[in-house]
């Protein structure tokens, strides 16, 4: 079975249409965002999310974070949305940003170690979006390496350090920006940096407070 993509070129619409279906039914896929590679799977899925905790051998009390490919898929996952929550999404999204919200009751426990928030991001990338959209739901995203390891950030570094067996994947050539997401959590009106990326606090409060 093929389980390596190019799509470095451009999507190749009739393999997206079975990755996507994969996805929806636990398939495990590991594809390109503008930050670095990312491994998903169907969120609502809590079968699928495990297997990301076991293909990278990550800590069951580490939350994995959900990428959308548009504003509306947010509440899927989330709830009770602040309005300065509301101003950094309409701002930031799609982009290198992942804020934490107040998690939903559709959400398995397992993609939030147990926790009640959620961290959700839309990627710049062409790719990402597509196949989110084209899946039609949310998918628990994190970066696509073993736990404690070197994010990969192009096929050669995948090839080398992380290729699973049993996970579609999807090369789009090298991500643009090369780093983690900047990971932001609201409290009390006030903007907390959880994880430093590409975009700083400076920016972000200079950008909401434009309005």
């Amino acid at each position: 079975m093929k389980r390596i993509f190019n799509w470095k070129e451009k999507v190749n619409e009739i393999e997206l249409e079975k990755i996507s279906k994969d996805l929806r039914i636990g398939k495990v896929a590991i594809f390109p965002t503008e930050t670095v590679y990312g491994i998903g799977a169907n969120v609502f899925d809590e079968s699928a999310v495990k297997k990301i905790y076991k293909i990278k051998n990550r800590p069951s009390n580490k939350a994995i974070n959900v990428l959308v490919s548009d504003i509306k898929m947010v509440w899927s996952v989330a709830k009770d949305i602040l309005p300065l929550e509301e101003r950094i999404i309409e701002e930031f999204f799609p982009g290198p940003l992942t804020i934490i919200l107040k998690k939903n009751d559709n959400v398995p426990s397992v993609v939030t170690a147990g926790g009640d928030t959620i961290g959700v991001r839309m990627p710049a990338n062409d790719i990402a979006l597509k196949i989110i959209d084209k899946a039609g739901i949310p998918l628990a995203t994190t970066s696509a390496n073993l736990s404690g390891e070197d994010s990969a950030i192009n096929m050669k570094m995948l090839k080398e350090k992380f290729m699973p067996e049993d996970v579609l994947v999807i090369d789009g050539g090298e991500s643009k920006i090369g780093v983690a997401s900047t990971i932001i959590q609201v409290e009390n009106e006030n903007i907390k940096i959880i994880r430093q990326g590409s975009i700083t606090k400076e920016e972000i409060e200079e950008k909401i407070n434009r309005k």
